[in-house]
């Protein structure tokens, strides 16, 4: 089952955030999904809002779109510094990066 389906299966709205307390600033996520994420001038990743402006407060988060969820996945799965965080909104579980259950 893809990422995609597994999501639609369980029918849930999905968010990310990026810990920039561990960001390495390597810039995958913004390769993988630059629609979602992007690297500012202080060297780290962040998300980026529906306006493409960077969310810089801390724990800042933002929808995942079904399309980019593949990408978002892999983005939390490749990151060296384990910083990308996806959650399911319903009941803020983690379900892809290095807290998911």
């Amino acid at each position: 089952m893809t990422v995609q389906q597994e999501a639609l299966a369980g029918d849930e709205a999905l968010e990310v955030w990026i810990d920039q307390d561990l960001c390495t600033g390597d810039g995958i996520c913004a390769q993988y999904a630059p629609e979602v994420f992007e690297l500012d001038i202080d060297g780290l990743a962040y998300v980026k809002g529906s306006d493409d402006e960077l969310l810089q407060t801390k724990g800042a988060t933002v929808p995942v779109p079904l399309p980019l969820l593949t990408d978002v996945v892999d983005s939390a799965r490749e990151c060296p510094g384990e910083c990308i965080h996806v959650r399911r909104v319903a009941d803020r579980v983690e379900v892809y990066g290095p807290d998911a259950q």
